[in-house]
């Protein structure tokens, strides 16, 4: 991770709390900052047209197997744009990757970057009452990272996201998927994902959230499921910048035991 990178991430965000505070008070609560972060569950709406959001942190995963503890650290990174009212461009990376293993007769160091994924997603009804807010988000993700963690060729996936608004400031979230992938034997492979993710605004700034995600629903033979159990939270700093964080505790013997993040979205 460069930290001057990250500096810039944080100024940034600060500030737009010097700059804007006059304009996101004369304007109302749907303009709030709508961010992907920190959760596995997107968001169902996009941004307006001709407006921009960058979204990005800093995140950590932790495992341990046959006495071989790995460290996984990833600084990512998510740019959306809007290019109409109800269509958003996405270009997304997991960012810059340190990894590092180490046990009996085992010490791995590796460094370099993610791949690269662009998308695109789709608003396609406002929620209200007991109907939900829907959007669709279709996106490619191709191997241009560094050798030690590129993935297999192009993998496109599509995910649908369902936003229930409900009494006491609480939300429900729901996003199902598919990912067309490639199994070790470099046979393709197409696996589910999904996400349930219930939310709670403590206030007008601060809103939490627990979730049950599975990235990948897999046989063994492609891999096999990956889960975790989450928990965290976001800070409304200003209507366009936003705090998060949040930790996520893996399920069984192929996820991480344990995940955590730290980041920002901001939106001018």
């Amino acid at each position: 991770m460069r930290i001057s990178t990250l500096s810039s991430h944080w100024l940034a965000c600060l500030l737009g709390l010097i700059l804007l505070p006059a304009a996101a008070h004369a304007q109302g609560d749907d303009d709030k900052i709508d961010a992907d972060r920190p959760d596995f569950v997107d968001a169902s709406r996009v941004l307006g047209k001709g407006r921009w959001q960058l979204e990005g942190g800093y995140a950590v995963e932790r495992d341990r197997e046959a006495g071989v503890r790995e460290r996984t650290g990833s600084t990512p990174l998510l740019l959306r744009y809007g290019a109409t009212g109800t269509t958003e461009l996405r270009v997304e990376t997991e960012g810059r990757m340190r990894y590092r293993a180490d046990g009996p007769g085992v010490r791995e160091r590796e460094r370099g970057w993610d791949d690269v994924t662009l998308g695109a997603a789709r608003h396609l009804a406002d929620g209200g009452g007991a109907r939900p807010s829907l959007g669709v988000i279709a996106d490619v993700t191709f191997a241009t990272g560094s050798a030690q963690f590129r993935g297999a060729g192009v993998r496109p996936s599509l995910r649908a996201v369902a936003e229930w608004e409900l009494p006491r400031g609480l939300s429900l979230g729901v996003m199902p998927g598919l990912v067309r992938d490639h199994a070790q034997d470099g046979r393709r492979a197409i696996n589910g994902l999904l996400g349930i993710s219930l939310g709670k605004d403590w206030s007008d700034s601060l809103h939490g959230f627990v979730e049950l995600a599975a990235p990948r629903i897999a046989r063994v033979r492609n891999g096999g499921t990956e889960a975790t159990f989450d928990v965290g939270a976001a800070w409304m700093v200003s209507q366009h910048c936003q705090l998060d964080a949040a930790v996520m505790r893996g399920l069984n013997h192929r996820t991480a035991d344990l995940a955590w993040t730290v980041g920002f979205s901001f939106r001018p």
